[in-house]
């Protein structure tokens, strides 16, 4: 290994010297993260409490919500606690510890929306079979086949990056993240080489295969079916469509920050595009389902203002 050093911290450069701004930004991110909270726990608790919304959508919804918050709690006290350093430095274990629950997140997150997907099939293509295919037993293991695939499918990748030796501690973003690190390692093992290209596949291609089935049968029973189904499949299909592409554009902002020379490109856009994710997804998701589906809407109002 060339230059190998036992780095004990990397230096997160993104911050820069941001002075009496930090203020201000601190104040904004604890405001949008307490958002954040109220939005989605609002959200959880108004389908736990109303009957009516005990079902397969409603339920894989809550387990979206729940991966928001607990996303958004792993990393924000963590971006919080940055602005008030002056070296923006962040401790080996804890640059793991970002890495783990950020990738972890965002694979729950994908995963999540693939289940979605493959429930509005279910609802929509075989709906006299749909109580039964999707039974509350069904769900639930679902639910925790997503959530058991995340964990497990990126512990081994994290076993693999703990061996890892760095050439250099500078990291160009505010959070940690594999390829930053992948880039100031001396050197890879192969192994890692090969696990990670696995679990790019595992993690991207598979939940796409689920997605890409479910909605391209979506359309073909739509274009072949009455007008009465064709607006059933567009109203509950059109917040999970809009919360997978603006999930797919968080993700294209980090891969060609991570990936692209963007150096051109000034730092404040930069930093805003590789934070995408996690301001605009964790909020993005109980807005659209809240403003788009009717009884969600309905109960959030009987909720929020004591109607009966």
């Amino acid at each position: 290994m060339e230059n190998s050093t036992e780095f004990v911290s990397f230096v997160l450069a993104a911050y820069g010297n941001i002075g009496q701004l930090r203020y201000l930004y601190f104040t904004m991110m604890i405001l949008w993260y307490i958002s954040i909270v109220f939005a989605n726990t609002t959200l959880i608790v108004v389908i736990c409490m109303n009957r009516r919304l005990h079902e397969p959508m409603y339920i894989f919804l809550c387990s979206l919500l729940v991966n928001e918050i607990c996303g958004s709690t792993t990393m924000y006290p963590l971006l919080m606690s940055q602005m008030f350093s002056d070296t923006h430095e962040v401790s080996l274990a804890n640059c793991f510890t970002q890495i783990v629950f950020f990738y972890t997140s965002v694979s729950v997150e994908y995963c999540n929306l693939a289940a979605m997907a493959y429930d509005r099939y279910v609802s929509i293509c075989y709906p006299l079979h749909y109580n039964v295919i999707m039974n509350t037993g069904r769900v639930c293991a679902i639910i925790l086949l997503v959530w058991i695939y995340s964990i497990v499918n990126f512990a081994f990748t994290v076993y693999l990056m703990v061996h890892w030796r760095f050439c250099g501690n500078v990291i160009d973003k505010i959070y940690c993240d594999i390829h930053s690190l992948h880039t100031l390692a001396c050197s890879v093992s192969a192994a890692s080489s090969i696990y990670g290209l696995v679990y790019a596949i595992s993690t991207a291609f598979v939940p796409f295969l689920f997605i890409s089935f479910s909605y391209i049968k979506i359309l073909i029973i739509c274009l072949k079916t009455s007008k009465e189904t064709k607006q059933k499949a567009i109203s509950t299909c059109t917040p999970q469509i809009a919360a997978l592409v603006n999930f797919a554009i968080g993700c294209s902002f980090d891969i060609a920050q991570s990936r692209l020379d963007v150096t051109h490109v000034p730092d404040k856009i930069r930093i805003l595009l590789s934070v995408y994710l996690l301001i605009c997804q964790p909020i993005f998701s109980p807005v659209m389902y809240g403003l788009n589906l009717s009884k969600i809407r309905d109960a959030c109002k009987r909720f929020l203002f004591y109607k009966k």
